[in-house]
């Protein structure tokens, strides 16, 4: 159980100081500073880790969010511990604590609805339409505000799992479809729990890449056209290390199963994939340095 800090300032003009020296008192091993989201910190906790914090208003905004960071933890089998407040999700009393707050959340959530509804009754009975009156009247400023926020908000939730799918995009792009790096990254399991990831689709996967390269982040090329789909012996190479990246755990036998159910041809054009004919194409893929370390 490694002991993951977490320091966020609110502007470029704070520091993190105060916060890094009461983290690396309580033990942690490595302590990410942001000034946004903490989308780093999230993508590097891993199974029993504990991401902690200073205090709560470290980590969320609000206690919505807050819960929110918290569910996504635990769905990582990791931990969340707060060293100024009573929330430490490794012991029954800080679970407890965390069953209050949200218990009080699902009160504060149906009191504002509850509010909002006789606000609108109200509202309409005295003749005034709800909703931003400057969106009504089309004003550009505003909607550009919402939809830079909503690109933020994307941004940071592909982010936090671009460990997962970015290798394999730019493995395989743009010599594979697209559908073909979807089935791939389908068959991808997370490596500290060996459950499942989120499934992708062609359209899903194609929004978060252009958004990476439209930040900057990877190479437009990923977007280009995919090469045409004759039996290529360099283009099977790269599937099947594209592949053998996503899921390290494969053998040489569903490697060839995950091919077939993809209509992949072998190199003499054959329907049906051999264990001897994946692990030549693994070996040279090898020989090019085409597998991670962690692959091997």
């Amino acid at each position: 159980m490694a002991l993951i800090g977490y320091a966020r300032v609110s502007t470029e003009d704070q520091v993190t100081d105060a916060q890094t020296d009461v983290l690396k008192a309580a033990g942690c091993v490595e302590i990410f500073r942001e000034h946004m989201s903490g989308g780093k910190a999230l993508a590097r906790v891993r199974r029993g880790d504990v991401l902690v914090v200073a205090r709560l208003d470290r980590l969320a905004r609000s206690l919505s969010h807050l819960l929110a960071v918290i569910a996504e933890l635990d769905a990582k089998g990791a931990h969340f511990k707060s060293l100024a407040d009573p929330i430490d999700t490794t012991t029954p009393q800080g679970r407890f604590a965390l069953q209050v707050l949200g218990a009080v959340a699902e009160l504060e959530r149906a009191l504002i609805q509850e509010r909002t509804k006789d606000g609108l009754r109200a509202a309409k009975k005295r003749g005034r339409i709800g909703g931003n009156p400057k969106l009504r009247a089309g004003d550009r400023d505003a909607i550009q505000r919402i939809v830079d926020a909503k690109a933020v908000n994307y941004f940071e939730r592909v982010n936090r799992t671009a460990e997962h799918w970015l290798p394999v995009v730019r493995q395989m792009r743009p010599d594979h479809r697209w559908q073909d790096v979807v089935r791939v990254l389908n068959a991808k399991r997370d490596s500290s729990s060996g459950a499942p990831l989120p499934q992708w689709t062609v359209e899903r996967l194609k929004r978060a890449v252009k958004c990476f390269v439209a930040e900057g982040l990877i190479e437009p090329r990923l977007l280009h056209q995919a090469a045409s789909r004759k039996v290529s012996s360099e283009r099977l190479v790269t599937l099947v290390a594209g592949i053998k990246r996503a899921n390290p755990d494969l053998t040489l036998a569903q490697i060839g199963a995950q091919l077939e159910a993809m209509y992949e041809r072998t190199p003499r054009g054959g329907a049906r994939w051999a264990p001897s004919s994946v692990k030549s194409l693994l070996d040279r893929a090898e020989k090019l340095r085409l597998l991670g370390a962690e692959t091997l």
